[in-house]
């Protein structure tokens, strides 16, 4: 049995995040934290993490990272740093850890999010405890960034904008172009190499990755 989930705003990693928190009526085995995909929100995660946490036993935290959903806004021109996943690891999440006192977490990450949940647990904080990674990125492959330019086709030519808007409200563009700006930075493939982090994972680590999936291929599997 859950408790009634609560909407909250909090400020980590120098934003203000909205945060979907839900409880257990037992005693917890700890924290299940759902890191969205680079166009995620919670509400796109639908009823999977409430699931997830009835069949583990653990809490569930739900949050839109900054300028995704209904947290602060990314603004004008929709630009991130190159350092974007870092930040996230190294600032995010510890205060989220912090300001919910989350002293065991089981890191859930999509895509982005499951890049920022290794890169987090890569740095050793002890309340990490384990990781779900799926269809990380730990470099950049062409396919990635073939088919992020064929999504900013539909993005012009399709409802995508539509359908994200559901989740995004009129943030939805800042929220599209942040996410494309960043992976189609020429500086970015040069710079963003996670694997030399990659060893630094010492926690049980589950990843998953899809031999269909678009965005990236086995060899991202392979060198996790």
């Amino acid at each position: 049995m859950r408790a009634k989930k609560k909407r909250s705003t909090v400020w980590a990693g120098g934003h203000a995040l909205c945060c979907e928190w839900i409880p257990t009526k037992t005693l917890a085995k700890g924290t299940l934290i759902f890191l969205h995909e680079g166009l995620g929100s919670i509400g796109q995660w639908h009823d999977i993490p409430e699931t997830l946490g009835n069949v583990c036993n653990y809490n569930v935290l739900v949050f839109d990272r900054f300028g995704h959903g209904q947290s602060s806004r990314l603004p004008p021109p929709y630009l991130r740093s190159i350092e974007y996943f870092q930040f996230e690891a190294q600032q995010t999440i510890p205060n989220l850890l912090d300001k919910f006192k989350i002293d065991e977490a089981v890191l859930v990450g999509h895509s982005d999010g499951a890049t920022i949940a290794v890169m987090a647990a890569s740095l050793g904080d002890p309340r990490i405890h384990s990781v779900v990674a799926e269809a990380g990125h730990w470099f950049v492959e062409r396919q990635t960034l073939a088919s992020i330019r064929s999504l900013i086709k539909q993005w012009l030519d399709s409802d995508l904008q539509k359908r994200l808007a559901k989740y995004h409200g009129d943030n939805v563009e800042g929220m599209f172009m942040g996410w494309t700006n960043l992976w189609l930075n020429p500086l970015f493939p040069d710079f963003f190499d996670v694997r030399p982090k990659l060893s630094a994972v010492t926690c049980p680590l589950l990843a998953i990755q899809g031999k269909s999936d678009k965005y990236g291929s086995l060899q991202q599997l392979e060198a996790l």
